[in-house]
């Protein structure tokens, strides 16, 4: 039996991919690739743990969904892994509803709970099943895990979950879930590592990206999140319009639109593309001459420090604050302009620390320490399938 794991993590136009071995004691990193492009411009990059381009190649007109993005992910792996077989394949799930509350090893059975609930992520949800089936037909033998983002928030208080509405609804599912799970996991994990003094405390993680959300930790469990029922709330995002009031889309309703015009609206068109009528891009924004890209950044920062806020209340305070994601990892600005509007609360920024994208940004007289924290979706999916699998778990590598 080959000892490799193939973790994807799908999007709407993307893969990211990562194969890892599995040795006694650790999961050790192999293969890191990226296909994206999807029905566009298909292009598709893979490179070692050690960070060497194995294969960076245009795929021309084979792309047109993620199904065959999948196979060409294959069909590359089966020339670059020594022994051209794979042990597994971890999935990223967005939604996980009431019913899953762990990993969960993909049958016919978990396969439909996973597509009921694609009226609920209807961004995330169908392209995280294209790859299962996928998998499916071309190696039915292949065990396949399903790790979900919404497990790590499971356990809030009623408090927390609920929505003031009618109690049949509530019992329908109609709550709040959370998303981007697998990145608190693993931040949560790591502060044990590079912050232990902090990781028992009142935290706040900012996992900012095209989707973007906040997460309260205390003692390294989730106990509130800015996202609910779906993954349009909250934080505004990339094309997404974060916490709106329902009254928006009762009233398009009324006007004449249907169930499809309001999800493109809310979907794709809202957020930080929305606000600047420019990008959805937070690089293409600070490049921007048009005053509206800095209004959208600001906003954007508005948000972040209110409904930090709004989690420091549920904690009764707080002692740290987290930076991760994309944006979180490589804006500069963006920590700054938060920081500003939480500079009441105690928060200080060492303007070269933060410059430099350092491990630790706050200053010395800051009353919150603020971190930076890559975060490791992949390796959660990793550690998750082997849980799945009846494994020994394994640290990464």
């Amino acid at each position: 039996m080959s000892d490799a794991l193939l973790v994807l993590n799908t999007g709407s136009s993307s893969i990211k991919f990562q194969v890892f071995r599995l040795h006694d004691d650790r999961l050790e990193r192999q293969l890191k690739g990226l296909l994206d492009g999807i029905r566009v411009h298909p292009h598709l990059q893979v490179k070692d743990a050690a960070g060497a381009v194995r294969v960076d190649r245009d795929l021309g007109d084979h792309v047109d969904d993620v199904g065959a993005a999948v196979e060409q992910v294959l069909d590359v792996l089966e020339d670059e892994l020594a022994d051209g077989g794979l042990a597994a394949v971890g999935h990223r799930i967005v939604h996980g509803g009431q019913h899953f509350t762990g990993p969960a090893r993909i049958d016919k059975e978990t396969l439909a709970g996973i597509e009921a609930l694609v009226p609920l992520a209807p961004l995330h949800q169908p392209n995280s099943i294209a790859p299962i089936r996928t998998i499916m037909k071309r190696r039915p033998g292949l065990p396949q895990v399903a790790s979900f983002d919404t497990v790590f928030h499971h356990g809030h208080d009623e408090l927390v979950d609920r929505f003031a509405i009618p109690a049949e609804l509530d019992e329908q599912g109609i709550r709040r879930y959370g998303f981007h799970g697998l990145s608190y996991a693993f931040i949560a994990e790591r502060l044990r590592a590079v912050a232990p003094d902090l990781a028992g405390k009142r935290v706040v993680v900012a996992h900012l990206g095209s989707g973007a959300s906040l997460c309260a930790l205390q003692g390294g469990r989730s106990i509130e999140t800015t996202m609910g029922f779906t993954a349009l709330d909250g934080l505004p995002m990339g094309t997404r319009p974060g916490r709106l009031d329902p009254g928006v889309p009762l009233y398009l309703m009324q006007q004449g639109w249907d169930a499809g015009r309001l999800e493109q609206m809310l979907y794709h068109e809202c957020g930080l593309l929305g606000l600047s009528g420019i990008s959805n891009d937070v690089r293409d924004l600070k490049k921007s001459a048009d005053p509206r890209g800095q209004f959208a950044l600001d906003y954007f920062a508005h948000r972040i420090a209110q409904e930090t806020a709004m989690l420091a209340t549920t904690m009764g305070g707080i002692d740290g604050f987290v930076f991760t994601a994309g944006i979180g990892e490589r804006s500069a600005s963006v920590r700054a302009n938060v920081a500003r509007r939480l500079a009441w609360l105690g928060m200080k920024l060492d303007p070269d620390a933060n410059q430099a994208d350092a491990a630790l940004v706050s200053a010395p007289d800051s009353r919150i320490a603020v971190h930076v924290i890559p975060t490791d979706e992949e390796a959660m999916i990793a550690r998750d399938t082997l849980a799945a699998l009846d494994l020994p778990q394994r640290a990464v590598a």
